[in-house]
């Protein structure tokens, strides 16, 4: 494809150079929001942000480099190259999501993927600027520093501008998937009227006719993947599940699925996931939280504090004693206890425990939450119970630390007890060892046990005192019926097999977040 001449079709280069300022500015905002999407999806997806930033940042840089280089021999035809770089931009990145989402759900092949898509993005951004370099040129030439200087503030301007868009605009407007979308039609937008508005009168007609038709065919696609968006996810997260959907969100900090299956003559089996991880099955969700509950209750109890546990489903097993006069339940995120409050499976499971005058729950970061209390010098607990998710992102890692458990022991009564799970002594036993180590050195004597969760294989503990001796492990003189919890199975449960005991585990802390390691390496074997 030919041009017929170097010149813009306006006469007046100050209104020309804004416009290819702007597109600058629009492109950069884009090509962060895609990088942004790539980093936020795989957090989603495979839990650790700080090693999918790495890898998306890491290729996404090197692959602009390249792309900079490539876009040498394009600079003959600037225009025609300009519009079809961000097409094909426009196209990739728009359907990035999407793409990835669906490769995870039904194939093993996320991470060359995500590395695939990533390097051709930063390319086609690292074309960016030297093209529009030479367009800007092209109007009115100019010093070779200030010409760079105007295209990189305009470059900057706009990852800044992208940056707080993502977080603050798309995701909570349109959502992951559409908000790239969204990003890929503005992409295509920003390309095609600095050709049509400045060079449409230099480009022959057989250029015209090539820029209309890729434009126009990326224009329908991303309108149909649009239109499609929703459909397609909904099918891409069902392969990831056993068991029909019922409901499913994309909170603020994680997506939320519940799957229910009927069973004839039987029980629902009701299962709650967040980010893919099983939470509950509600078939053998009692032996879990009566094994994290009763065991701490086995002293004085009126006033107590659940760290997590949104679902609500410890709650039931707090709320079955009369004398507990109030409990203190922090969740992350307010739209798990939307649905716990909300829908009618989670609400039979947890026996409307939210209903309960007793109960106070608050939307908040434990972390934040504690040190505020810690600050407000708030009256100890008689009860703590950590029920956190596992330790596998740096997010929830710092919730297994020494400097958490410091701050909460300030929180727990002299004679009150803390519980936290601890994981699973059979899959992961050197991060479960790693909690009680960490709960030891933040001051408490720490008790170790263990339970079968069919869901969720052998499940661990750890009952701790605050006091720093070994708090024995027995149940409430007076409690309620437990269909799976007795005497006999909680002294059973106290033997760690001599194959899964770890006597050298580190202790984890925010600097240093061995938990995190140990969980990634061990749950990786299986």
């Amino acid at each position: 494809m030919s041009t017929r001449s170097d010149a813009p079709a306006t006469g007046f280069s100050r209104p020309a150079r804004t416009v290819i300022l702007g597109a600058a500015l629009v492109c950069a905002a884009c090509g962060l929001v895609y990088e942004l999407a790539l980093i936020a999806l795989g957090s989603y997806l495979i839990g650790d942000t700080v090693v999918q930033a790495s890898i998306v940042v890491s290729v996404m840089v090197f692959a602009m480099g390249i792309g900079s280089l490539a876009a040498k021999p394009l600079q003959r035809f600037p225009a025609v190259s300009f519009v079809a770089v961000e097409s094909l931009l426009a196209l990739v990145g728009g359907v990035a999501v999407l793409v990835l989402y669906r490769s995870f759900a039904v194939t093993d092949a996320y991470t060359p993927m995500m590395i695939v898509l990533a390097a051709i993005i930063g390319t086609l951004i690292g074309a960016e600027i030297p093209l529009l370099m030479t367009l800007l040129q092209r109007i009115r030439a100019q010093e070779a520093g200030s010409a760079v200087a105007d295209m990189f503030a305009a470059d900057y301007l706009g990852a800044l501008l992208g940056g707080l868009a993502f977080p603050f605009v798309l995701l909570p407007t349109l959502g992951l998937v559409k908000g790239t979308i969204a990003t890929g039609v503005l992409n295509l937008v920003a390309g095609t009227v600095v050709v049509m508005w400045l060079f449409k009168r230099s480009l022959s007609r057989w250029a015209w006719t090539g820029i209309a038709t890729l434009v126009v065919a990326v224009a329908v696609v991303l309108t149909v993947v649009w239109w499609r968006a929703d459909a397609i996810e909904v099918d891409a997260r069902q392969q990831l599940f056993r068991d029909p959907i019922a409901y499913a969100e994309r909170s603020e900090y994680q997506e939320i699925v519940l799957t229910e299956r009927q069973h004839i003559g039987g029980a629902d089996d009701v299962r709650l996931y967040l980010n893919g991880d099983l939470q509950f099955a509600s078939p053998d969700e009692y032996r879990y939280h009566e094994s994290l509950v009763h065991p701490v209750m086995a002293g004085p109890h009126q006033r107590v504090l659940v760290l997590g546990g949104g679902d609500g489903l410890a709650l039931r097993e707090i709320l079955q004693y009369p004398d507990v006069s109030e409990v203190t339940l922090v969740e992350l995120d307010p739209a798990v206890l939307e649905l716990a409050r909300e829908n009618e499976s989670v609400r039979e499971l947890n026996g409307n425990s939210f209903a309960d005058d007793r109960v106070n729950a608050v939307a908040a970061d434990a972390f934040g939450w504690v040190r505020e209390r810690l600050d407000e010098g708030v009256e100890p607990y008689d009860v703590v119970i950590v029920d956190m998710p596992d330790p596998d992102s740096t997010a929830t890692s710092k919730l297994y630390s020494l400097e958490f458990y410091g701050m909460v022991h300030d929180l727990v009564a002299d004679r009150g007890r803390m519980v936290v799970q601890a994981g699973s002594p059979f899959f992961a036993p050197r991060s479960f060892a790693s909690v009680r180590e960490t709960v030891s050195a933040a001051g408490f004597g720490a008790t170790p046990y263990m339970v079968s969760v069919p869901s969720f294989g052998d499940w661990g503990f750890v009952l701790a005192d605050p006091g720093g001796s070994k708090p024995p492990l027995r149940l409430p003189e007076q409690r309620p019926d437990m269909r799976y919890l007795s005497p006999a199975v909680l002294d059973a449960a106290t033997v760690i097999p001599p194959d899964k005991t770890v006597r050298d585990a580190e202790v984890s802390t925010m600097l240093d977040p061995v938990i995190l390691e140990y969980t990634r390496e061990e749950w990786q074997r299986w």
